[in-house]
């Protein structure tokens, strides 16, 4: 970095690529502070491909934001309206009166700027994922990867579905901590080996409850907006899920998304208790429970784009 002050009042700084004010890390994004003056910010993003950014109004919030796409392609929903950004295109709301979601289509990167501070809510919400994701893995390493892909498939099946802002927000936050209430299983009853008695899949079931409450809590904003993913993710579509045995269109429809994702992903996973099956063959028996178990439009949209999903640990 270049440092130049010729008066108290003025500043030159030049970083290079990979330096700036202060950077937070997630899985799939990059956030880093570039300049802060006045309570003005400007915020350099990576985002991996299907990593999401959000924008949320807020009540006594007229602030203008900014976004300017330097580089891969960016699917900008706006309520039900859907535009796609490429390099050069720029997005500005003053204020932003509806949700707004960002996903990536593409590894990209962009400029952001906010005319009142958000960098400090980025690090408590990023501080807040990143010590869940951590409760998740020491509580059950598989979840954790799990967790990624089902966040990854849902986001592709409800971009195909066109879901509107708040639904793919709701998604994506739910689809990675649709499992979290397992953290409240105990350990012997969520790692047993064999075959599970009827008291303890009990047990077992109140982990979409528990998932809820937790998603819910004041401790953790950040992720309310998932809350009824966590708890409607094991309903099917005839009524025979639980814990409400909804039916049909009962059901959250971000949720009857990763109810199918859930679905595929432990079919073609190894398991203490069954190894994992051929592709074809999981996407055959899903396809065959269209209408039954499962939506089918969510089938139906889950069969155009499986091709794509890549299963990464």
């Amino acid at each position: 970095m270049f440092n130049s002050s010729t008066t108290p009042s003025s500043w030159i700084n030049i970083f290079s690529r990979e330096e700036g004010l202060e950077t937070v890390y997630t899985n799939n994004m990059m956030v880093r502070l570039i300049a802060s003056k006045n309570g003005t910010e400007i915020i350099h993003h990576r985002l991996a491909r299907t990593g999401v950014m959000g924008l949320t109004p807020a009540t006594h919030w007229d602030e203008l934001e900014s976004l300017c796409l330097l580089s891969g392609s960016l699917r900008v929903t706006y309520g039900s309206e859907t535009s796609v950004l490429y390099p050069g295109d720029k997005l500005v709301a003053s204020p932003v009166h509806e949700h707004v979601c960002i996903v990536a289509m593409e590894n990209s990167e962009f400029l952001y700027v906010s005319s009142a501070p958000v960098f400090q809510s980025y690090q408590r919400s990023v501080s807040g994922f990143h010590e869940l994701a951590v409760q998740i893995a020491l509580k059950d390493g598989y979840t954790a990867s799990h967790c990624e892909r089902i966040r990854r498939y849902s986001l592709m099946i409800g971009c195909e579905l066109n879901l509107n802002a708040i639904e793919l927000l709701s998604l994506s936050c739910g689809a990675l901590f649709h499992d979290i209430g397992k953290i409240q299983i105990p350990d012997e009853i969520l790692m047993k080996p064999g075959r599970l008695s009827p008291e303890e899949f009990d047990i077992i079931k109140q982990h979409t409850i528990f998932g809820r409450d937790i998603m819910d809590s004041p401790e953790n904003p950040f992720l309310h907006v998932g809350s009824k993913v966590a708890e409607q993710h094991h309903e099917r579509y005839d009524g025979s899920g639980y814990p409400y045995g909804l039916k049909k269109d009962e059901i959250y429809l971000p949720a009857a998304i990763v109810a199918v994702v859930d679905s595929y992903d432990a079919m073609v996973s190894n398991r203490p208790y069954q190894p994992a099956r051929k592709k074809t063959d999981a996407v055959r028996e899903i396809a065959s429970l269209s209408g039954k178990l499962y939506n089918p439009q969510v089938v139906n949209a889950f069969l155009k784009v499986v091709d794509t999903f890549t299963y990464e640990d």
